[in-house]
């Protein structure tokens, strides 16, 4: 059996967080793994610049409702999982990424969780398991599945080291350049042949 894992955000959505800082006008929050490596530090910014702010949950779930998946993503998730098994496998929270889900289908998704306060001030987070997306491949192949992920960041590099083939989608050329092992995809045509053949030649 054949399971393909992605990432969500930058590969099937936009990036949450940009979302926000183009609503809110607050730069700070454009900050992504692409940009800053460090998951906690990454969310240590941003849980900060929230506070500053006096932003909470709401202000979030406001800016995942305007969000779209991105275009020909519904249509590609269709296509894999009607001939192999996918998982999402992601950093971002399950408080806001349900109405993103509803719009591709409900895959399966596995991500963190966020400790949210009545105020609605998000006073922190848990994470699912330290290193959660390559651990995860690493399961995945324990029970004797054969495994294709697709990133497009740092923070999915473990995953696509793991798996047995490891593409990148759109990822900024100084990742690509650090990282020369993963072939590069910039459309879904391109990553669905890419996944295709990965699992042909196993």
């Amino acid at each position: 059996m054949n399971i393909v894992c992605l990432d969500l955000e930058g590969v099937l959505v936009p990036e949450i967080w940009v979302g926000l800082a183009e609503i809110t006008g607050v730069e700070a929050f454009r900050a992504t793994t692409r940009d800053v490596p460090d998951y906690d530090e990454l969310m240590g910014m941003r849980l900060a610049e929230m506070d500053r702010r006096g932003l909470g949950l709401p202000d979030i779930q406001e800016v995942v409702a305007r969000l779209e998946p991105l275009e020909g993503a519904r249509e590609f998730l269709d296509g894999l999982r009607s001939r192999y098994q996918v998982v999402i496998l992601s950093d971002t929270f399950y408080e806001f990424a349900r109405p993103l889900m509803a719009q591709l289908a409900w895959p399966t998704l596995f991500c963190h969780t966020l400790d949210v306060e009545e105020s609605g001030r998000i006073g922190g987070y848990t994470i699912r398991l330290a290193d959660h997306k390559r651990r995860t491949v690493a399961a995945f192949r324990d029970l004797n599945f054969r495994t294709t992920a697709a990133g497009d960041s740092y923070n999915d590099t473990g995953m696509l080291s793991e798996a047995d083939a490891g593409i990148f989608f759109r990822p900024p050329e100084s990742i690509a350049a650090e990282f020369p092992q993963f072939p590069v995809t910039n459309d879904y045509n391109a990553l669905r042949q890419a996944v295709d053949a990965a699992f042909a030649g196993r």
